[in-house]
């Protein structure tokens, strides 16, 4: 018996190979007569040496055989290893093992190394085994010299290498084992020899560290496994056979007895029982030696692997497999942290619920991980939350008795979902649950109509969409249920039957509320499949139709009209006044095909149907409801169509009448001296909505509208007591036709005055919403604030985009008091705290959608406004009052804040800089006059003006280059604003902005080296020689600005040291990567200053600086020691040797005062401050190097280490007892609690003697997991 812990640890091969195999002895043996011929040769025979076999031929090459293109070669051909034939992949497989059984047979211990080899080369491994080394060196010693034969300097090995070569060759890997098992299942794997060294190799690499190998050994193993799987599934199916056979021909009568042919029954079953347990043997060695420790490996893919491969196994024996102690593996990985573990999880058990045969065997394993299976609806990977819905939807059509109320209502929400494969897996759950069950009573029921099996089921799916309170997403529950339900779905006849036909005696009709709910979803049907796309926000976006599904499009939109044609009036007559079902049904018409009104001769449905929208509007005056009118005209009103003129005279005829009425009822409305009543108001309004709302979809422009609105508007603002809804629809309606006559001048169809007029009214009707901005109603005032952001981005200098210079003259600019009228507004309605928001509806502030609704619109005038920044057409400085609210608005308003500052950048980074410093010093002032000039620089409002900057520096991004001008020119402003007002202390105290140099030095890490340089050079300007003296706490925001400004001399040098052995260790590293700097050379070290740097350098050349400034960096990529510079180089002679005497001489860390200051100044002093400051930057520097000197220290032992002991592993975590599970003293891990009691493969015996009268013990019991004798199992 072949177990684990009696596995060899090293080769054994018997002396010679068998002679008694004939040629085709594993290619047809159905009966396995040959399959004890080698059996025991081993034990009976010395061995010889393989020297004398393998001389002439290389290592793992047949002598005088050869591999190409998977052919049988003779000598003088190109000799090709398995490996290289496999990854060629050109030629079958079974020819590629047809020729290795030929080499087998010709010297067993030849063929059997080359068989070694492939594993080896598999595995990514350039070395190979050598005769000498198979017949001397014990397996961990092969494995050993193998894994210094790594290629050190690439982790990658051939099942992790990406391509569709090396995909085909995964595939060509898992078929040649599989192959080559079947094909030497009647006689070569029970010679005790070739399976006994594969699965001892496999065995031994898959417990090595180096991941290589365990992972192309444990896929190896693996296959093999499940090829072992189905050589014993044909045994245990030949054994029946046979066992049926001799049952029958002992039952017969003895004269009819064949008792020769009883003896050869008997001898079959012998030899057939013995291959199984050598089969078992083998399944046993594989499963206790490789299983048990990798399906718990680190490394996810090997994870994957086993549990995939158990489930296969379970699927093809399943009365071998599927048993407790076996499923207890997957149960346990289903809580694996890797989304592609739990999926192989899930794939493996739907592939045993799918047959429900297996369901009682399953049963226990239901019970005990049902509840993990119904959590894994919710995983944080997609794909493992569809597999678990339909893990689900497998167990339910097992049984409807395991999943309770709460665990199908825990699936049924997942109909909502945004992602669509869980909502399609979840509407298949939901259908599956609720539809598919069918009593005796209704197979009699007619196929359609009211009393139809799907009217039942069409009133099902409205409760529960009643019952999900989810009504505004009826479009997701329909599609949904539409791949398993659209037969349902598209049941439109029941649907208006249920409507509109009164009920049956006894039956109950639907109530107001389902009627509703029922409309809802006939409209999301009807646009499902018309649309054939899934709803917004589910989904990425329209795909291509194919023609099948183009044809079925065709079909139900054509049904589709023929249907609601006739029915879509009766429905309107109906709920004529319900302003929720006539809002939906009017959406129907825009997916009709309206040619059939002509074709099917439906002319007077056609009259109907306008008769219909003509009460709709003349009764309603919802908003909702006139638009849906108005689109539902406009889309009837298509001059391709015959019906054109039908409709337009129809239109044209409502039209009239309700300008007529408006212009009636304004004359009356606006007479002098009476003041107007509210049923007045009320007229006037009604009809300027009706008007509004199909100004919005249709051109009014014939029935000049603008003068009337003009007028309405005119006399609001002077009287003030104009009903707000009125003032509001009549902006609406002006802005309409200033839209409308925009589009025909565009359109070049006007006029030679239109241009002239539309100037006019667009530049009148802008004073007047600018006038209404100051209104003290606050919903006039956001109409008006929008309609100008509207006009203003309109009628801006991009108007003449695209060829279209002759709308020139209506380009408008506003002006500095516009622009300042607009911004206040955005300050007073916009940046407010939610409490001091009283403009919600009906005075509910404490109503959470109504603060959500008065936020989102907020965010949509916010949102204005910032357009007009980004499209330049108000000045970008004006964003500093906007930028400076990033903080404290930063959850309501933080992503349009921060997208208007990166569209701003894109457009002028300059002036985007300056815009933010201004932000920063709006914000410092107001502190200022809040705090008094005393301020402590550690109070919160200090602070976050600091953390605001921080966000804002963050916003510059990586690359400096990019932003280097932006950012020098924020250092300047900065600067000078720091200095620009006095202290008013008087003389010798700090200015009063001084402290703004704190969070000026935010951005410094932003500046590259020279212009840091430039940057202290600017700031000395400012500088006095006593404020450079000066270190009170006052100054230091001054003293913590320069220290920013003249650290980081040394990045460069040392990022390119540490970037020169970046790779020097022999494994890959996560953690270290090449710097920039040793890729390229930037561009400032190539010039010694900027544009920018120019321009400020060059404006006083005779500024001289009382402290010393940084030197230029060495280009030279050594750092030099300081302790070994030349006496002239120390402090002491830079400060005493002007500047011009040293050229080329690299100057130190400090800054060198000019020479027509030294002679006032305390020399004494100044020295001990300079040397103070250089043993603080010897300090600095020391620190670095021995961080440098431990990095490449610890780097050469890490190197030293793996030339020790050869490639180890460097993954996202380290393996430390995952790795090596096969000894007694790792069992204590990260799984303690598991039951590593496995029990020994025993396959079944033949059917008449399977059944079984005791129960199995309970694997999922934690007593039995936690039992002293599972804990102190071997192992290995």
């Amino acid at each position: 018996m072949i177990a684990a812990q009696d596995l060899h640890t090293e080769f054994q091969f018997p002396q010679e190979a068998e002679s008694q195999l004939s040629s085709d002895t594993d290619l047809e043996d159905p009966d396995g007569r040959n399959a004890k011929a080698g059996k025991g040769m081993a034990a009976k025979k010395g061995r010889k040496a393989l020297g004398d076999k393998a001389k002439g031929g290389g290592a793992g090459r047949v002598p005088g055989l050869g591999w190409v293109n998977g052919h049988h070669q003779e000598n003088g051909m190109e000799n090709m290893t398995l490996f290289e034939v496999v990854k060629m992949g050109k030629s079958a497989t079974q020819s590629v093992v047809d020729d290795w059984i030929e080499a087998y047979k010709h010297d067993r211990d030849i063929a059997l190394l080359d068989l070694i080899n492939f594993f080896i080369q598999c595995s990514g491994c350039k070395g190979a085994v050598s005769g000498e080394m198979f017949r001397h060196m014990q397996n961990s010693e092969i494995i050993r010299k193998m894994t210094e034969e790594f290629d050190e300097d690439s982790g990658d090995y051939p099942l992790t290498l990406s391509g569709p070569q090396w995909k085909k060759f995964r595939i060509s890997f898992c078929d040649f084992i599989a192959v080559l098992v079947r094909q030497c299942q009647y006689s070569i794997i029970y010679d005790e020899y070739m399976m006994d060294t594969v699965i001892s190799l496999l065995t031994g690499l898959s417990d090595s560290q180096v991941r290589a190998f365990r992972h192309t050994s444990t896929l190896a193993a693996m296959k093999l496994m499940t090829a072992l799987v189905n050589v014993a599934l044909n045994l245990s199916i030949n054994m029946d056979n046979t066992q049926r056979q001799y049952e029958a021909e002992r039952n017969k009568v003895i004269a009819k007895r064949a008792n020769d042919r009883l003896e050869l029954l008997l001898q079959k079953r012998k030899e057939l029982q013995e291959n199984q347990d050598e089969i078992e043997n083998m399944m046993n060695a594989i499963f206790k030696g490789v299983f048990v420790h990798r399906y718990r490996d680190a490394i996810a893919e090997i994870r994957a692997i086993c549990i995939e491969e158990i489930g296969v196994w379970m699927k093809l024996y399943s009365d071998a497999f599927l048993n407790d102690s076996y499923l207890k593996y997957v149960g346990w990985t289903m809580h694996d942290k890797q989304g592609e573990v739990r999926l192989k999880c899930l794939t493996a058990l739907q592939g045993l619920y799918y047959n429900r045969e297996l369901s009682p065997r399953l049963e226990l394993f239901t019970s005990r991980f049902k509840d993990r299976i119904v959590s894994m609806t919710l995983d944080k990977e997609y794909d493992v939350a569809v597999q678990a819905i339909k893990l689900l939807t497998l167990v339910l059509q097992s049984s409807d008795e395991v999943l309770t109320a709460e665990d199908c209502e825990s699936v049924y929400h997942l109909v909502y979902s945004a992602h669509r494969p869980i909502a399609v897996s979840a509407g298949e759950f939901l259908f599956k649950k609720l539809f598919s069950h069918r009593g005796p009573e209704e197979e009699g029921l007619p196929r359609r109509g009211r009393q139809s099996l799907n009217g039942s089921l069409i009133k099902t799916t409205v409760f529960f969409f009643l019952e999900s309170e989810l009504h505004e997403h009826g479009a997701y529950l329909v599609d949904s249920l539409w791949e398993c339900a659209s037969e349902l779905l598209k049941d439109w006849e029941s649907m208006i039957s249920l409507l509109l036909d009164e009920p049956m005696p006894g039956e109950e009709g639907l109530t107001d509320r389902q009627e509703t709910a029922l409309v809802e979803l006939m409209l999301c049907a009807v646009r499902q499949a018309c649309e054939c796309h899934p709803p917004v926000g589910r989904g990425t976006g329209k795909r291509v139709l194919t023609a099948k599904e183009k044809k079925t499009q065709l079909d139900d939109r054509t049904r589709i009209t023929e249907m609601f044609a006739v029915a879509l009036p009766l429905l309107l007559a109906k709920y004529c006044v319900d302003i929720d079902k006539v809002t939906n049904l009017l959406q129907i018409p825009k997916y009709f095909d309206l040619d059939i009104y002509t074709t099917g001769r439906l002319e007077k449905h056609l009259d109907a149907l306008l008769r219909q929208i003509w009460e709709v509007v003349d009764k309603h005056t919802d908003t909702e409801v006139l638009e849906a009118c108005s689109t539902t005209y406009h889309y009837l009103c298509n001059e391709e169509f015959t019906i054109f003129n039908r409709v337009d005279i129809a239109r044209s005829q409502l039209l009239d009448e309700l300008v007529d009425k408006f212009n009636r009822l304004l004359e009356d409305f606006l007479q002098e001296g009476e003041e107007p009543d509210d049923d007045d108001a009320y007229q006037v309004l009604s009809t300027l909505k009706k008007i509004s709302a199909f100004h919005n979809a249709h051109d009014l422009s014939k029935w000049d509208l603008f003068t009337s609105n003009y007028r309405l508007l005119n006399t609001g603002l002077q009287n003030g007591d104009m009903p707000e809804q009125i003032v509001i629809h009549a902006m609406q309606c002006t802005h309409y036709i200033i839209m409308w006559h925009l589009a025909k001048v565009s359109d070049g169809g006007s006029i030679k005055g239109d241009m002239v007029t539309l100037r006019k009214q667009m530049r009148a009707f802008s004073l007047m919403c600018q006038r209404y901005l100051n209104s003290i109603n606050t919903a006039v005032k956001e109409q008006a604030f929008t309609i100008l952001c509207d006009l203003l981005l309109i009628f801006s200098h991009q108007i003449m985009s695209s060829g279209r210079e002759q709308l020139e003259p209506l380009v408008y600019t506003p002006d500095a008091s516009l622009q300042a009228e607009l911004l206040n507004f955005i300050l007073d309605q916009v940046f407010i705290d939610q409490d001091d928001d009283n403009n919600s509806t009906d005075g509910q502030q404490d109503d959470e959608a109504s603060k959500i609704e008065a936020l989102h619109k907020r965010r949509n005038l916010l949102a204005a406004y910032c357009k007009l920044i980004i499209y330049n057409v108000v000045e970008i400085n004006t964003g500093a009052d906007i930028f400076k609210q990033y903080m404290r608005y930063y959850n309501d308003y933080g992503d349009i804040i921060k997208e208007t500052m990166s569209k701003t950048r894109q457009i002028d980074k300059i002036q985007c800089a300056k815009t933010l410093i201004l932000s920063l010093q709006k914000l410092f002032n107001e502190m200022l006059s809040e705090l008094g000039f005393n301020f402590d620089r550690s109070s919160s409002a200090f602070c976050g003006i600091k953390e605001l900057a921080r966000r804002f520096s963050l916003t510059f991004g990586l690359d400096q280059l990019k932003t280097r001008e932006a950012i020098a020119m924020l250092h300047k402003d900065g600067i000078e604003f720091a200095f620009k007002e006095p202290s008013p202390q008087g003389e010798g105290s700090p200015p009063l902005n001084l402290a703004f140099l704190d969070i000026l030095s935010e951005f410094s890490s932003k500046l590259i080296r020279q212009d840091k340089r430039t940057v202290h050079m600017y700031l000395e300007r400012f500088m006095t020689f006593q404020m450079a003296l000066q270190r009170e706490d006052c100054w230091l925001p001054l003293i913590s600005y320069r220290n920013s400004l003249q650290t980081g001399g040394d990045d460069d040098t040392m990022s390119v040291i540490s970037g020169i052995s970046s790779r020097g260790s022999t494994i890959r590293s996560k953690k270290s990567k090449p710097a920039a700097a040793s890729k390229r050379k930037l561009p400032e070290e190539e010039n010694s200053c900027s544009s920018s740097d120019a321009v400020w350098m060059n404006r006083e050349q005779n500024v001289q600086t009382p402290v010393m400034i940084h030197s230029p960096h060495l280009t030279s990529t050594v750092l030099r020691d300081p302790k070994k510079m030349r006496p002239e180089d120390s402090f002491t002679a830079a400060y005493t040797m002007p500047a011009e005497q040293h050229p080329h001489q690299p100057v130190p860390t400090q800054q060198q005062p000019h020479h027509h200051h030294q002679a006032s100044i305390d020399y004494n002093t100044q020295v001990t401050w300079m040397l103070t400051q250089r043993q603080q930057a010897e300090a600095r520097q020391q620190q670095e190097r021995v961080s440098m000197h431990y990095a490449k220290m610890r780097n050469h032992m890490q190197q030293a280490i793996r030339r020790g002991s050869g490639l180890m592993e460097d993954d996202e975590e380290p393996i430390v007892e995952d790795v090596m599970m096969s000894s007694e003293d790792r069992l204590e891990d990260i799984n303690e609690g598991m039951d590593f009691d496995t029990m020994d493969i025993d396959l079944p015996a033949s059917k008449n003697r399977r059944e079984r009268t005791e129960l199995k013990p309970d694997y999922f019991d934690p007593s039995s997991i936690m039992d002293d004798s599972v804990l102190n199992v071997s192992m290995y």
